[in-house]
C-alpha cells in the first residue's frame, strides 16, 4: 500500500532527511586512504545520536551497523569493520538512515580516497548524474517507469550497466515502503506518481555485467565479473510543483 503524506508528514520527513543527509556528508569528508570503514561508521552512527535520531540502519533484520560501506566492486550492503582499511585510489560507497520523530530519512553517494582512475570517476560521475535525470523524470501525473526509463537510459548510453536485482523504495515510517523504484523501466508504464507520495531513488550502476552475487556474510553484494559499482540516493517527495529533494543540507 502506498501511503501518500501530508504536509505535516512532509516537514517531518524533512527533518528526518536532513539528519541523514548531513551524516552522509560527515562520513564522506572522512573518506581517505588508511581509514577504516569502522570509523567511518562511527562518525555517522555519532552524528546521527547528537541530533537525537536512531541510526535506521542498525539492527534492521539483523544488520549491524549505522551504515553499509562499499567499497570497489562491492554494490551495496558492506558491512563496516575495523579491519577494512581504505585505500588510495578506492571507490566508496556510503549509505545511511535516520529517524527521527517516526520518519525516516534515506541517502547514499559514491566518494573517492584520493586519486581514482579516469574509468571510475566517469563512473562515479554518470552515476550522479543518472540519479538527478531520475528525480526530474518524477513529476506527479507520470508513472515510476519514466523514473527507471531516465536512468537506465542516461547510464547505458554510456556504457554503463543497471543492477536490476535491487531498486529504490517507498520510504516514510518504514525505511522500505512501496512502491518499489526500480532504475529500469518503460517510460507511461507502472504506478502513477500522486503529490504525497515519498520515494528513494537509488541507482546502482556497475562497469561490467549487472548481474550481482550475495557474500556469505547475508548481506555484502557485490558485482558478479568483480568490476567497479557505484551507488547514489536521495528521498525525495513528490509534489504538484514537482520532485522535491528531501535528503539536502
Amino acid at each position: 500500500m502506498i501511503v501518500l503524506k501530508t504536509s505535516k508528514e512532509l516537514r517531518l520527513m524533512k527533518e528526518a532527511c536532513v539528519i541523514a543527509a548531513g551524516a552522509l556528508k560527515a562520513a564522506g569528508e572522512a573518506v581517505e586512504p588508511g581509514v577504516s570503514t569502522a570509523e567511518i561508521n562511527r562518525i555517522a552512527h555519532k552524528f546521527i545520536t547528537d541530533a537525537g535520531a536512531i541510526p535506521t540502519f542498525k539492527g534492521y533484520n539483523g544488520y549491524p551497523a549505522a551504515t553499509c560501506i562499499s567499497i570497489n566492486d562491492v554494490v551495496i550492503h558492506g558491512i563496516p569493520s575495523s579491519k577494512q582499511i581504505i585505500r588510495e585510489g578506492d571507490l566508496v560507497s556510503i549509505d545511511v538512515g535516520a529517524t527521527f520523530n517516526g520518519y525516516v530519512g534515506d541517502n547514499a553517494a559514491t566518494f573517492a580516497a584520493g586519486d581514482i582512475s579516469p574509468e571510475a570517476k566517469r563512473l562515479s560521475d554518470t552515476t550522479r548524474e543518472s540519479l538527478y535525470e531520475g528525480i526530474r523524470a518524477a513529476v506527479a501525473g507520470g508513472r515510476i517507469g519514466d523514473i527507471g526509463h531516465a536512468v537506465q537510459s542516461y547510464c547505458e548510453s554510456r556504457g554503463f550497466s543497471v543492477v536490476r536485482t535491487f531498486t529504490g523504495h517507498g520510504v516514510g515510517t518504514q525505511m522500505h515502503e512501496d512502491p518499489s523504484v526500480p532504475n529500469f523501466g518503460t517510460p507511461g508504464r507502472g504506478v502513477r506518481l500522486l503529490p504525497g507520495m515519498t520515494i528513494a531513488i537509488e541507482p546502482m550502476i556497475n562497469m561490467g555485467t549487472h548481474e550481482v552475487r550475495q557474500m556469505p556474510d547475508g548481506w555484502t553484494i557485490k558485482t558478479k565479473d568483480g568490476k567497479l559499482s557505484a551507488h547514489f540516493e536521495h528521498t525525495i517527495a513528490i509534489t504538484a510543483d514537482g520532485p522535491v529533494i528531501l535528503t539536502q543540507v
